[in-house]
């Protein structure tokens, strides 16, 4: 690719549009098994977007500052697979937190939580969850959007080239920014609402299931996880 000339606006139009289309379909099997596995839906979408969100925005960030600092060496790295091993790695640990806290759920209340009725309804139970329970989550889903971030794209090339041809770190870092916001803005959208909503219209529907329920979205995961670190499967 020849060296290009990239603005922060034009960077963030890119974005937009790859966000748009192919970025929601490469997602889709990664998120849509958390959102299946997670209760809350629309209200709560919140906790699966955010940090994915903000591990994708994250990387692009880092990746249009590192191609300023050290030039298109960084997309050639891009292209050995990194992304999608680290995706598959951080897949597996969502998996895996999902697939503990189904055993826990399974076995009623734990000892490690405690319940108490809240005060608009005395039957429902709330569970406090033990603080690794509730911060591997986040992280995992951190780590599984700036991996997916990490993942070659013509896009992306693009912006890594033009970060380069500019040779300022700073300059680098707003370009990927920019990228960034584009390439989350529709997708946190289109899930928060449509894919929220179906995860939760499924688990109300399947409600005596959902033990089994958490444990295949759990399963899913470590899946697709493992097919990405493989290198079978490229988001």
């Amino acid at each position: 690719m020849e060296p290009v000339a990239l603005s922060f606006s034009a960077a963030l139009v890119m974005g937009l549009i790859y966000g748009a289309g192919p970025c929601n379909i490469a997602c889709l099997p990664y998120l849509g098994p958390v959102f299946l596995a997670r209760s809350g839906g629309i209200r709560q979408a919140w906790r699966t977007i955010l940090p994915f969100s903000l591990g994708r925005l994250s990387a692009y960030a880092a990746l249009g500052a590192a191609a300023a600092a050290v030039g298109r060496a960084v997309t050639v790295q891009l292209e050995y697979g990194a992304g999608a091993v680290l995706l598959g790695a951080a897949s597996v640990i969502v998996g895996l937190v999902i697939l503990w806290r189904s055993r826990r759920t399974g076995k009623g209340t734990p000892s490690s939580c405690s319940a108490h009725p809240s005060p608009g309804n005395q039957s429902e139970i709330i569970l406090h969850h033990k603080p690794a329970d509730t911060a591997l989550m986040p992280m995992g889903l951190f780590g599984m959007g700036a991996a997916m971030a990490l993942n070659p794209c013509v896009p992306l090339g693009t912006v890594a080239l033009a970060a380069a041809v500019t040779a300022d770190p700073t300059a680098g870092l707003m370009l990927g920014v920019g990228f960034g916001l584009g390439a989350v803005a529709i997708p946190a959208v289109l899930f928060s609402l449509v894919v929220a909503h179906i995860g939760a219209e499924v688990r109300e529907r399947l409600a005596g299931w959902k033990g089994g329920l958490e444990r295949t979205a759990g399963a899913m995961l470590i899946g697709m996880g493992a097919l990405s670190i493989s290198g079978l499967f490229h988001p």
